[in-house]
């Protein structure tokens, strides 16, 4: 993208929000990059025992990783990337978030609000939603 954009691959240096509800701010965010991969990412099993195991920690990292959104542009596309890549690691298909109509797209976004306060059960139901059968 870096041919649209200056600033694409790079941390964003700006703050951002999207309808009233800010991200992380962008003074702190290689900071706040570096906790998300030291408390979350690296504690990652390379083999999951169950599958609501495994749509627990797709969970946190979606919404922890919309939370953040490092990227000025395509943090949605970024976490959906991860998830399936998460998802496929372990020999499931991509998550079916072509699924997700204008409803569950609200319900979406209050996931995304409630992982800014640590509670991941939204978006652990928003993504048992539409994980592959």
């Amino acid at each position: 993208m870096g041919h649209l954009y200056a600033f694409a691959g790079k941390y964003r240096d700006v703050n951002i929000s999207k309808g009233g509800f800010s991200f992380a701010a962008s003074k702190f965010l290689y900071q706040t990059i570096q906790e998300f991969d030291k408390e979350v990412l690296v504690k990652l099993p390379n083999k999951y025992e169950s599958k609501e195991s495994l749509i627990h920690d797709i969970a946190i990292v979606h919404g922890e990783l919309l939370v953040i959104h490092p990227f000025r542009e395509g943090n949605g596309r970024t976490a959906r990337m991860l998830a399936n890549l998460i998802s496929r690691k372990q020999g499931y298909e991509a998550l079916e978030f072509g699924r997700v109509g204008e409803k569950e797209f609200e319900f979406y976004v209050a996931a995304v609000q409630k992982s800014a306060e640590k509670d991941y059960r939204k978006m652990f139901d928003f993504i048992s939603s539409i994980f592959p059968k």
